[in-house]
């Protein structure tokens, strides 16, 4: 039986709410404007740290625009309590060994999903060092993710770190619209492939595709 994990979401959000209580969330980040919506939809219910980490980003500069523009716009973002950026190791080797024999797979696939359980391991871990309530990621935000996906991983981690994970799927009910609307709104740097070396290649190779089908449209006209 197929999951809806935006119901899942507002049925804990609700048990929340009646409760009365304000718990802890350990929020995974992979980017400020994935972040945007999530950030404006959760404080309500939520004490926030946010965690940036993502030793799949390349290159190094790459990483640390996104860090920057992480923290800007958590000064930006209207919120009634205290947020803070955890801006996690960027160890770009442990990502390319853990994607060794992988590197050909395609976007989505057993490589994305390593890469997936290496961060939100992270997370898991970190959630269980601070006392964090909850985990969960903005990457469910993307149409490119796989939600049941990154949600079956979630709950597998949570089980074994013993910390809550709260599932999601982001990008329902608009939330994936909205987070482009913030991100306008806050000016956001907003890349264009999803941060590794592969995405890059891949990034790189539809746009020289265009190139050359641009040229021959106009040596054809």
């Amino acid at each position: 039986m197929k999951i809806n994990y935006q119901i899942e979401l507002e049925r804990e959000l609700a048990r929340i709410a009646e409760s009365g209580r304000r718990p802890r969330l350990l929020l995974h980040s992979c980017c400020a404007p994935c972040s945007s919506y999530v950030l404006e939809y959760l404080q309500r219910a939520f004490d926030i740290d946010i965690f940036y980490y993502n030793p799949n980003i390349a290159p190094r500069e790459e990483f640390d625009r996104r860090v920057a523009e992480l923290n800007r716009l958590v000064a930006s973002l209207p919120h009634e309590n205290a947020m803070r950026v955890i801006p996690g190791d960027y160890d770009a080797d442990a990502f390319m060994a853990l994607c060794r024999g992988h590197e050909d797979d395609p976007e989505g696939g057993a490589r994305c999903e390593r890469c997936f359980r290496m961060r939100l391991g992270a997370t898991a871990k970190l959630a269980r060092e601070l006392g964090s309530d909850y985990f969960t990621t903005t990457l469910t935000i993307s149409p490119m993710k796989d939600a049941a996906l990154l949600n079956a991983i979630g709950l597998e981690l949570a089980e074994r770190a013993r910390v809550r994970w709260l599932c999601s799927d982001f990008k329902k009910k608009n939330g994936y619209k909205r987070s482009c609307e913030l991100s306008e709104l806050y000016g956001l740097y907003r890349q264009d492939y999803c941060g590794c070396v592969f995405s890059r290649r891949e990034r790189d190779a539809r746009v020289a595709a265009r190139e050359r089908l641009t040229q021959e449209e106009k040596r054809d006209s």
